[in-house]
């Protein structure tokens, strides 16, 4: 019996298109896969240097045309008690999130998405805190301070790279979210 005679409902039967490079992909633009170049052809370090660097540089142009630097608002100040399991938090506003983002729209490394805007102000409960990682950039485990997992809030896709069903949960920092007593 064939494979694609089973009508299984998983990628079985597509192995062998994935393989000869006859799956079908969505097109990109120039722009887009030129970006895609650049970052896959640059390490993570690099690309967080070539991105301090900017950010510096647009804050000191900001600053000789007399328009505030990014971030405008220093991060929040976090509680004494940091984010535990189980603890009930709101996620701020678009508007005091965007306050703390530079110009690369990320606080301490972590970016905030047009995807996670729809969060904004409302009711989470914590999953977890994040003590390390794995980056699939570099395929490094990696440790991280003040990154928080909420209970149900998924990725479901990027406007720029379109849906996924992947469901990776979607990263916050502890200045963004305001514990409810």
């Amino acid at each position: 019996m064939e494979l694609q005679e089973t009508n299984l409902n998983c990628q079985i039967p597509s192995m062998r298109s994935f393989a000869e490079a006859g799956a079908i992909c969505p097109s990109a633009s120039p722009l887009r896969k030129a970006k895609l170049f650049l970052r896959r052809s640059i390490s993570p370090r690099t690309e967080r240097s070539l991105k301090n660097f900017t950010n510096d540089l647009l804050n000191r142009f900001f600053a000789f045309v007399g328009k505030p630097p990014k971030p405008a608002a220093p991060p929040v100040a976090i509680a004494s008690a940091p984010l535990e399991p189980g603890d009930v938090v709101r996620v701020r506003s678009r508007a005091e999130i965007e306050a703390t983002l530079n110009h690369w729209r990320q606080l301490k490394g972590c970016a905030f998405m047009p995807e996670m805007a729809p969060f904004c102000g409302s009711t989470q409960r914590v999953l977890k805190r994040m003590e390390r990682f794995v980056d699939e950039r570099d395929l490094r485990v990696k440790k991280s301070k003040g990154i928080i997992l909420l209970e149900g809030v998924l990725c479901r896709g990027t406007a720029e790279f379109g849906s996924c069903d992947r469901s990776c949960f979607v990263f916050w920092r502890e200045e963004w979210l305001e514990k409810i007593q």
